[in-house]
């Protein structure tokens, strides 16, 4: 088992930046890769970002050039740093990890609010 925790939401004004964390603990060995997901009210989660334990990133088009996804593979942390904030990337963000299994975990999420 794996466990996921975010932390780092808020509100934010259109323009800004936020970086969100998430903490990985359990069986991490088993992990392949980690991403971002996202989901707005009344809409299907979808793909934000996600990063391979080797550091191959893939970017949804609508958040490329403003998101970077990093990970520490010291502290067993992703990161999901969002920068020129759009009222668009208001959500809940959620922390994923995939395992060379294909088991896939899952943090509870953190509320992004993105509004002047």
């Amino acid at each position: 088992q794996v466990q996921l925790v975010e932390s780092g939401g808020g509100l934010v004004q259109p323009g800004g930046s936020l970086r969100l964390s998430c903490a990985l603990s359990g069986s991490i060995v088993s992990i392949y890769a980690m991403g971002w997901y996202r989901q707005a009210e009344g809409k299907q989660r979808e793909l934000v970002a996600t990063i391979t334990i080797g550091g191959l990133t893939n970017y949804a088009d609508s958040v490329q050039g403003r998101l970077g996804i990093s990970r520490d593979i010291v502290k067993n942390t992703v990161y999901l740093q969002m920068n020129s904030l759009k009222p668009e990337d208001t959500a809940v963000y959620y922390c994923n990890a995939t395992s060379h299994g294909g088991m896939d975990y899952w943090g509870k999420g953190t509320l992004v609010t993105v509004s002047s």
